[in-house]
């Protein structure tokens, strides 16, 4: 974890908002010009509408049951006309009022009842069925999306922030489920009861009802226009929250709590934390009253209609009750004044959700971008097994690899240049030299972590390129300078490597590891937690164990990365022939930073600014008197 000296950290990991400095004030033309530059997702919508085919018999179901309810709220206000006209005050024959017709009034109300009773099951069952179909995709997107990350190079996570990439599966999937879950019944549901609603009308009166809508057109401007502003809005919530998410991730881990407690920085870290919480609480302010003025004044206009209508239905009455129409009755205006009432609650949250789903874009997005992404390393369409190559198992050969790093700049000096070395199986080559040449980079391309960027690797007579991903990693056991370990058991931690291992399998290798002893001599042995990143072992018990656990893995091939130069003296002989247990009769690579620990290795390569000067034994090496005997009296000073 890496602070600037001063100031927010945007600028130096590329996961902020420019424009906008320790105030977390934004300039209105920064924010256009963000916006602008927001990810491009072609047929953006069509893709989203993808993710429901697997659901559309559940969304069909849905379709049906919203258009039946919707057709069922709009029954009972018609049936408020007819009670009223037919029943509460019948006309009899000479134009009187005659007595109420009970028995058509019970009718009629037992019918509006058993209707409230249906649309009743029919909602319950509808929320049954559309938080099933929405909680689901939202669910298939979150894995497709993790899956997507998992398949991505070792150069995507070394160039990008843990705490953004958490974003993008918790904040934007989470931000956008509310979405897919009520996304078919509120449009579909809203869309028929305004349709039903406004058929209904214009079957009572129409001339009342182009009164009720006049207006609508004008809303829909204004809604769109509002949409805009909330879309912004949220663009730049959803950034907030992911520098919140890396803050935390940094700040709170193991490794990132004991930097600031041992620089002090506790105070640092607390109002950076609070500087970006208040940039989040103003920005969640705006996006919550952002519209709210405009479904005010909606809300005004579509209430006060009824008192519109009754002034209207007054003029018609005075100058005859029909002028151009039907005649209004009391029923008539009752049962209009109604649905108009009912219109009101589905259209405005017909609104509420397109601000939604334009509010959404930015979200849908940005999860498009991490899945539209490329994975730099991929399997050939006709790549074969590892085990099927054809020249011995455990052979290694380099010949001519460079490799540069994805985002390095075209002038920029590759990382590896031309480097080519061969080594059989059983053997063990060592890198030497200093840090920065390269050594790593060429342990993760055997491994296939990282793709050659010319030449090739050869693994087992066979460029790495013909061969599937998975099958070279088989292949391939990894003991790096960084042990991870998961806050699990220690048991937990070593079946990684092999689930099915036995406890008879773990006592072996933990054996072969040195580490069986120390793993028994703790209360609870083999189920001992280990705390986060291992923490509660020490450096050299954690290397023994993620040693054992490459043992169980039992791979032909070994690479090391440096895995005991962060140890004192003692712990490192104790590693070291674990190391050299592990070793035995496997092809080992070796990254080493003290030449003591490879003076024994078939081959040592001393690797330079991308490059091998120099490679041969220890004796030889020595003998030759060059930048190896340089290193060596270098460490004996």
């Amino acid at each position: 974890m890496s602070h600037p000296p001063t100031g927010s950290r945007r600028a130096a990991t590329g996961g902020g908002m420019p424009g906008r400095g320790l105030t977390g004030r934004a300039d209105p033309d920064v924010l256009r010009a963000e916006n602008a530059a927001a990810p491009h997702v072609p047929d953006l919508w069509k893709r989203v509408g993808a993710m429901f085919i697997p659901y559309r018999k559940h969304i069909a179901l849905t379709v049906v049951l919203v258009l039946a309810t919707s057709a069922a709220s709009v029954v009972p206000p018609l049936l408020v006309q007819r009670i009223f006209d037919g029943a509460l005050f019948p006309t009899d024959g000479a134009g009187g009022t005659a007595p109420p017709h009970l028995s058509l009034l019970t009718g009629l109300v037992s019918l509006m009842i058993g209707i409230f009773v249906a649309s009743a099951g029919l909602s319950v069952w509808q929320t049954w069925v559309t938080s099933n179909v929405g909680n689901r995709v939202t669910g298939d997107l979150r894995v497709t999306l993790f899956d997507k990350l998992q398949r991505m190079e070792l150069a995507f996570f070394t160039r990008t922030k843990t705490g953004v990439i958490q974003s993008r599966l918790q904040n934007d999937v989470g931000g956008v489920a509310g979405v897919l879950t009520t996304f078919v019944s509120s449009i579909v549901g809203n869309t028929a009861t305004v349709i039903a609603s406004l058929v209904a009308m214009i079957v009572l009166d129409w001339r009342l009802t182009l009164l009720a809508v006049v207006l609508m057109p004008a809303l829909v401007v204004a809604q769109r226009r509002v949409g805009l502003v909330r879309q912004r809005i949220a663009a730049k919530t959803q950034e907030s929250l992911s520098e919140m998410t890396s803050i935390t991730q940094e700040t709170l881990s193991v490794s990132g709590i004991l930097l600031s407690k041992v620089y002090n920085r506790r105070g640092f870290e607390s109002e950076r934390y609070a500087g970006e919480n208040r940039t989040l609480i103003r920005l969640q302010i705006q996006l919550a009253m952002s519209g709210q003025w405009f479904f005010g004044m909606v809300t005004v206009i579509m209430s006060s209609v009824p008192a519109i209508i009754y002034l209207a239905s007054g003029l018609l009455l005075a100058r005859g009750g029909e002028a151009g129409g039907g005649v209004i009755t009391a029923g008539t205006i009752v049962a209009f004044t109604t649905i108009q009432a009912r219109l009101l609650f589905p259209l405005m949250s017909l609104m509420r959700v397109a601000l939604e789903v334009q509010t959404s874009r930015a979200l849908f997005a940005r999860i498009f971008e991490y899945l539209d992404l490329t994975p730099a390393i991929s399997d050939a369409p006709d790549a074969r097994d590892a085990s099927d190559a054809p020249g011995p198992v455990g052979a290694i050969e380099f010949r001519d690899v460079t490799f540069r790093y994805p985002d390095a700049s075209e002038d920029a000096r590759a990382t590896l240049d031309g480097i080519s070395f061969a080594a059989k199986p059983g053997e063990t080559h060592a890198f030497v030299g200093p840090s920065g040449a390269g050594k790593t980079t060429i342990v993760y391309l055997a491994a296939r972590l990282h793709e050659a960027s010319g030449g090739s690797v050869v693994f087992a007579g066979t460029d790495v390129r013909e061969l599937t991903q998975d099958s070279v990693v088989e292949q391939v056991g990894v003991v790096t300078q960084e042990t991870y370990l998961f806050h699990a058991t220690i048991a937990e931690n070593l079946r990684y490597a092999r689930p099915d291992a036995t406890d008879e399998d773990l006592v072996a290798a933990c054996r072969a590891a040195n580490i069986h002893d120390t793993i028994e001599s703790f209360e609870h042995g083999y189920d001992t937690a280990v705390g986060e990143r291992g923490y509660r072992l020490s450096g050299g018990e954690k290397q023994r164990i993620a040693i054992a656990r490459v043992l169980l893995k039992d791979p032909p091939i070994l690479l090391l990365d440096e895995a005991t130069s962060a140890l004192d003296t003692l712990s490192e002989r104790v590693v070291q022939e674990a190391l050299d247990n592990a070793s035995r009769g496997r092809t080992t690579l070796v990254v080493a930073h003290r030449l003591s620990t490879v003076v024994d290795a078939d081959v040592i390569h001393v690797v330079a600014a991308g490059r091998i000067v120099e490679s041969g034994t220890h004796a030889e090496l020595m003998a030759l008197a060059g930048r190896y005997a340089e290193l060596a009296a270098g460490q004996a000073r």
